[in-house]
């Protein structure tokens, strides 16, 4: 069971009105390493990994869905009082012209969201790495974003998520460790 807090786990604050950031930010949040896809691949994943792991994969999948709400947010305030031709000029008029300024599942091409970018092999160890992968192609692509904008305000929390994005894979490191010493133990597997 979940519990809801009304607030954002890290202020969002941009400089101004600025839809080509919203576009490349949009790839976290539809894209296939973005928040929605390690959010739903961890709740999945912790139906099928062995007890102490499971607890690990709800909190960070529970946390990736504050971090895709902090991304819609920073998309919104990006966007917000954006002109129909500022948004076509930060290529996002198709985006436009099907949802206004409304948020949807797409990555910054354009491509739909698609469950094919959730990974689910079933093998625990096989898993955890998947899910380490995905981690760091995050924090990859959050440092890219960041390397593109000239809004400090932004930085501040795309810094922030980098960070919980480095902090996630590092649990998950320490995850394959437990779950291979319990392999070696056959006390699993």
């Amino acid at each position: 069971m979940w519990v809801y807090e009304k607030k954002l786990q890290y202020p969002v604050r941009v400089s101004g009105c600025n839809p080509m950031l919203a576009k490349f930010l949009i790839e976290q949040y539809g894209g296939a390493d973005g928040e929605l896809a390690a959010a739903l691949r961890y709740l999945n994943q912790r139906y099928t990994i062995p007890g102490k792991v499971i607890g690990l994969l709800n909190d960070i999948g529970t946390e990736e869905l504050a971090h895709l709400e902090m991304i819609a947010t920073m998309v919104y305030k990006l966007t917000k009082d954006a002109t129909p031709d500022q948004m076509k000029a930060a290529g996002l008029g198709e985006h436009y012209a099907d949802h206004d300024k409304a948020l949807f599942y797409h990555n910054a091409a354009g491509e739909p969201w698609s469950a094919k970018y959730i990974q689910a092999k079933g093998d625990p160890i096989a898993d955890l790495y998947e899910d380490i992968a995905a981690e760091e192609k995050a924090r990859a692509t959050y440092q890219w974003i960041i390397n593109m904008s000239d809004d400090p305000d932004l930085n501040d929390g795309l810094r922030f998520l980098r960070e919980r994005e480095i902090i996630h894979s590092q649990r998950f490191r320490e995850a394959v460790e437990i779950l291979k010493d319990e392999r070696d133990r056959k006390v699993i597997f």
